[in-house]
Formats: structure tokens, C-alpha cells, sequence
């Protein structure tokens, strides 16, 4: 039997925050306790905040690493082992790593076969090189010719648990205003304004061969397979009507209030970006992520392309969008557990899975220097996944 105390904490409960001590045996948390502890080899948290273990529903982060530098790629391994540290520092015990799969640049990282990536996290897994547990979000993109042959090797992988619809055809969704869609490819991937209008005019001829049949073969195969749908960037009503149809539970991104509301409505879980949140807007000029909030059409956060957002964000919901803590840490922790079937995990309660965080908030609460949201930063102190510390 292994045992951890960890005591003189500010332990963020489901419904309140208590200072006190948890108790940890082989994995699990076995007790909750508020007020004192008096065991002495218990570790003392100096009055930080212990919250669960984050449950990140969607990073781009492990295709980072894997293509550091517009066609450069990175050995699979260490790439995987260097985005697994860099997730797990950000106080994230459990992550679904997006994989892109489609392209219709077939030099693009999600163009590329996805065999050794897949082969890198079984060796990873079977190896006890991961430090938090890592699942599977595939990210299918429709219109491209690609998509449903690269997504064989993934077709019966057991860490499959779910699959994003998507279509970043520019003119609609995520890229409504098409320019938009040029200022990310021509700056951010460095096309040339010609081929950027190139591109266009070849996304649209293949969407309308390629997106309702790739749409329908990814809609059977989850229903199949009882894999969690998430429909991308909904942002009419029409969308999220058709989605729902489809057996989708996840509205991820959704661009329009207008959407997000259909979201609600049809009981769908409401998933947006942490990066949003710390930016105070999107960076694709949809909606701001703070005001679906204040709605009460937020759900839960995705890290997107940068883990530490995460962490960030959650605090910035209590600041700025009158979130009490708990639900705050809800967002980022138990919300998106239970949207993708995790019972066991999420919350800080007897029995569940042991993922905890040890975070310093700077300024401390009780500070008198403590000010606004710009002027509090989290740090992540240490993290333990499954009763482990792995940071």
C-alpha cells in the first residue's frame, strides 16, 4: 500500500473550497478532511489551492511538437515525451491529444500517415514513459480526399475516445470571413496570396465531393464503436440541428452565440478556448468565450495551442466572468470528464482517481496585494496522476 497526505491545502470541493488535507492510498483519493493535520510526514501546501487533476478535451500541442517548424519533422518518441511533460506541468492529468487527420496539402502534418505516431504512444504506454493519461481525439477533416484512409491505422485503436466533424472550407464555420482564413494560412504557414486563392477554389470543388460521404463514414463508425461526436465550429442554428441528428454531443468552438444556444437547447455539452478566454476574444474573429460564459453557455475548456491556457483561463472565469471557484475548476476539470464518459475522475472525492494539482496562486487570496485577473497568475507547483507525482 502507498499513502500521500497532503495537508494546509485549499482543497476546491464540487460545491465549496475548505482548507484542509487529502488522503491518497494506491491511486485513489481515500479522504477528504477539512481543518488540521497532524501527521508529520504529511506534505504541507502552505495554504495553496489542491484542485483535480485538468482533463483536456482537445490540444493541437503533441502536432507541435511533432512538426516544429513548417515541414521539419520531429522524431515521434521524444516528441511525445516532450509534449506529455509540457502538458503535465501545466496541471493536466488527463489529455486527448488531437490529431488532425486530412489534408489537402499532402506535406502538411495532417496529411502525413499516422502509423508512427500511433506506434510511439503504444511503445510510450507499454514502456511507463508517460507521466498523466493520454487518449485519442480524432479530428477529421471532411472535405479533404485524404481523410478517411489516413484514419485506418486508428480505425479499432482502443485510445480512440472522440471524434471532431470538421470543415475549414473558408466562406463557412470557423472561417466565415474568409479573411480571416488568409491573414492564419499567409502569415502563419507563409502561402503566397496566390496560392492561398488556389487553395480556396480547390477546397470548395472537394468539399462538395468529399464532405457528406466523409461525414456520414465518421457518423457510423462512432455509433459503432460508441466513441463521443463533437461537431466543429457550429455556428448557425442548422448546424447544430444536423449535428444533433447525427448523434453528436459536443459543440466544440461553437463561432455564434446563436449556435451556442441551439448547443444548450438540445442539451449538447458547450466546449470552447482556453486561449480565447486569456485573450479576451478569438483570434478568428468569433465569438468571445467570456461572454458565452457570463450567458451561462459555457460548458468546458479546451487548452487548444497552448496547454498553460488552461490553468490561466480558470482563474480568469472567477475574475471576470463572476464564476465561484468551484465551477470554475468544474470547466477545466469534472465538465469535460463526464462529456466524454469519465466517471472516475474530475473531482476531488473518496474514491475517485488520485489526479491532483498544487497550485500557488500570486498573489495569494489572503494578500492585500491581490488585484485584478492581469495581475494573479496560477503557478503549478506539483501534480500527481494517479497517486504519482509527476511534477
Amino acid at each position: 500500500m502507498t499513502e500521500t497526505i497532503l495537508r494546509n491545502a485549499r482543497i476546491v470541493l464540487q460545491d465549496e473550497v475548505v482548507l484542509g488535507s487529502a488522503k491518497i492510498v494506491d491511486g485513489r483519493i481515500e479522504s477528504v478532511d477539512p481543518g488540521a493535520c497532524s501527521v508529520a510526514s504529511a506534505l504541507d501546501l502552505e495554504g495553496d489551492y489542491l484542485l483535480p487533476g485538468l482533463v483536456e478535451i482537445h490540444t493541437d500541442n503533441l502536432e507541435r511538437h511533432l512538426m516544429p517548424r513548417p515541414k521539419t519533422r520531429w522524431p515521434e518518441l521524444p516528441a511525445l515525451l516532450g509534449h506529455d511533460a509540457e502538458v503535465a506541468s501545466a496541471g493536466i492529468t488527463t489529455v486527448y491529444d488531437a490529431l488532425g487527420v486530412g489534408d489537402l496539402d499532402a506535406e502538411a502534418m495532417r496529411g502525413q500517415p499516422l502509423g508512427p505516431i500511433i506506434a510511439a504512444l503504444d511503445e510510450a504506454s507499454a514502456r511507463g514513459l508517460l507521466r498523466i493519461d493520454h487518449r485519442l481525439h480524432v479530428r477529421a477533416e471532411l472535405p479533404a480526399p485524404n481523410t478517411s484512409g489516413l484514419f485506418a491505422p486508428l480505425e479499432d485503436h482502443p485510445l480512440v475516445g472522440l471524434i471532431s466533424l470538421m470543415d475549414h472550407t473558408p466562406g463557412q464555420r470557423q472561417w466565415e470571413d474568409a479573411e480571416h482564413a488568409r491573414v492564419y494560412y499567409c502569415g502563419k504557414k507563409g502561402w503566397s496570396p496566390e496560392k492561398f486563392e488556389r487553395a480556396v477554389r480547390d477546397w470548395r470543388e472537394l468539399q462538395a465531393e468529399y464532405a457528406v460521404p466523409q461525414r456520414r463514414f465518421f457518423v457510423e463508425h462512432a455509433a459503432r464503436k460508441g466513441i463521443p461526436l463533437a461537431s466543429h465550429d457550429d455556428t448557425v442554428v442548422a448546424h447544430v440541428e444536423a449535428a444533433l441528428a447525427e448523434g453528436v454531443v459536443i459543440s466544440e468552438f461553437p463561432t455564434r452565440e446563436i449556435a451556442a444556444r441551439a448547443a444548450r437547447d438540445s442539451g449538447m455539452s458547450i466546449v470552447m478556448g482556453a486561449p480565447n478566454v486569456v485573450r479576451g476574444g478569438s483570434h478568428s474573429g468569433n465569438v468571445s468565450a467570456l461572454d458565452l460564459a457570463r450567458s451561462g453557455l459555457l460548458d468546458a475548456l479546451s487548452s487548444d495551442y497552448i496547454p498553460a491556457s488552461l490553468m490561466l483561463a480558470c482563474f480568469r472565469l472567477v475574475s471576470e466572468a463572476d464564476f465561484a471557484l468551484p465551477a470554475a475548476v468544474a470547466v477545466v476539470s469534472r465538465n469535460p470528464a463526464r462529456a466524454l464518459g469519465l466517471d472516475d475522475r474530475g473531482e476531488l472525492a473518496p474514491g475517485k482517481r488520485a489526479d491532483l494539482v498544487h497550485v500557488h496562486l500570486s498573489p495569494p487570496p489572503t494578500s492585500a496585494a491581490a488585484g485584478t485577473a492581469a495581475s494573479m497568475h496560477p503557478a503549478v507547483r506539483s501534480v500527481w496522476s494517479a497517486g504519482r507525482r509527476v511534477v
